[in-house]
């Protein structure tokens, strides 16, 4: 049943000959088309292919393709992300569309006969010690795999699909998943689809994975990495570079989720943890009565950046939020966030009140502290050797939230402090386009480990 399944799910996302034969039709046009300006522009620059359409592990209908410049090695830096750009922005104009993009250097990302180009200026390397930007790595990344995959694409293919239908797929820092060469690089080390799964437990456990043997080759060097990545969930020792933990990006909520997934695969393999259907959603205020708790939403404009910018900042403020308003003396379960036509913090709490009146312990009232502490406050008395007080306090939760903002004592998304200071704050109610997401939210659907 298992390998019906697969075979099944291999039959959707294995792109067909005559697709194969597009993707290799548009790599050779691109391939002219930068050697064309290559020459024009007089320099000594190898192109480069990488990623899955370069290694054969993309899927079906998957089609963005990453052309690196390499740039010889005695070229200064500055040089490469001038000359590199200018080279990139060449090739862009003759796309159909492009834009100036930004990683560790300016690149060009564009479109050309429907698929997604990236032209990426780096330098030719030949080993990690040769690396002297984050993107180099990826012509190192290419033939390694190629090198060791030995025919298990496929393999690949099924656990990236897997990766995908769970939600773990992405290095991306708002998703903080598996990437697609530590995909690859599972599937190396362990051999099939199946056999990943089935080494989830192991995973854990063990946790470093070492494709490439560094701590015999690089010891001191590979021992560094785990040292510093040792509160990750999974160390994946580089195999073309011992300073770096490919899986650095996973979170433990992603890789518990993959847990979990992987064992309900093996128990009752189905095609729904590859392609999964749309959870159900019911009314979210039901739901808030027979838990007994309640959602407090803040709802504010969307700042016009992109997703690397915006839920990375969304997240930092929900949790600053979240931190805050506990301090403040509110329990609060849960937090949730993103955007639809507007940006939006959720956080699931436990009542809406808190005491009028918080009472403040202070020092033993015979020092100087207690002296300043007694100066201090109006209504003080002794228990025992220490003094105390008491201040009326703002109540409800909305009050409190107001006057934690209005006083700079959330942290909060660098490009987000203003909007997030104008928010709409709603008690046990959303509009309509967030009703599904308050009820996945409340119901713990969201996360989706069951």
């Amino acid at each position: 049943m298992t390998r019906d399944i697969l075979q099944e799910v291999l039959q959707k996302i294995k792109p067909s000959k005559e697709e194969r034969e597009l993707v290799e039709r548009i790599k050779g046009e691109l391939l002219g088309l930068v050697r064309e300006e290559i020459e024009r522009a007089g320099l000594e620059v190898k192109p480069y292919f990488v990623g899955s359409l370069a290694k054969d592990t993309y899927l079906a209908g998957d089609h963005d393709i990453d052309l690196f410049l390499a740039f010889p090695l005695d070229v200064p830096l500055n040089d490469l992300k001038e000359q590199g750009f200018n080279l990139a922005e060449a090739i862009g104009k003759r796309l159909d569309s492009y834009e100036k993009a930004y990683a560790e250097h300016p690149y060009i990302s564009g479109r050309y006969r429907g698929f997604d180009v990236d032209l990426v200026p780096c330098y030719d390397v030949n080993s990690w010690r040769e690396v002297r930007t984050a993107v180099d790595r990826s012509i190192l990344h290419n033939r390694w795999v190629l090198k060791h995959l030995n025919g298990r694409n496929d393999e690949v293919r099924l656990l990236k699909r897997f990766f995908k239908g769970i939600n773990v797929y992405g290095s991306e820092i708002y998703v903080k998943g598996f990437s697609g060469y530590l995909t690859e690089l599972l599937i190396i080390h362990f051999g099939s689809f199946l056999d990943v799964l089935k080494s989830a437990d192991f995973m854990h456990r063990k946790k470093i994975i070492d494709p490439e043997g560094w701590l015999k080759k690089e010891r001191e060097m590979a021992l560094k990495t785990i040292e510093r990545e040792k509160e990750a969930p999974l160390i994946v020792l580089d195999p073309v570079d011992p300073r770096r933990n490919v899986a650095s990006a996973l979170s433990w909520e992603k890789f518990a989720r993959f847990y979990f997934k992987a064992r309900g695969f093996l128990e009752k393999p189905s095609m729904e943890f590859f392609f999964p259907k749309e959870p159900q959603a019911a009314d979210y205020r039901e739901l808030i009565q027979r838990k007994g708790t309640h959602l407090i939403v803040l709802l504010f404009e969307k700042p016009p950046f992109i997703d690397d910018v915006l839920l990375p900042q969304l997240e930092k403020s929900a949790k600053g939020l979240w931190k805050a308003v506990e301090k403040a003396g509110f329990n609060v379960y849960d937090a949730n966030w993103g955007y639809g036509e507007k940006a939006f913090i959720m956080l699931e709490v436990e009542g809406l009140e808190r005491p009028k009146i918080k009472v403040h312990p202070g020092p033993e009232f015979y020092t100087s502290r207690g002296l300043n502490f007694y100066k201090k406050h109006d209504m003080v008395w002794v228990r025992g050797r220490n003094l105390f007080s008491e201040k009326h306090q703002k109540s409800h939760i909305v009050d409190v939230i107001i006057d934690l903002l209005e006083k700079n004592q959330v942290s909060l998304g660098r490009n987000l402090r203003d909007a997030i200071k104008e928010a709409d704050i709603l008690v046990d109610f959303v509009p309509p386009g967030l009703k599904r997401e308050a009820y996945l939210f409340l119901s713990k659907k969201k996360w989706n480990l069951k």
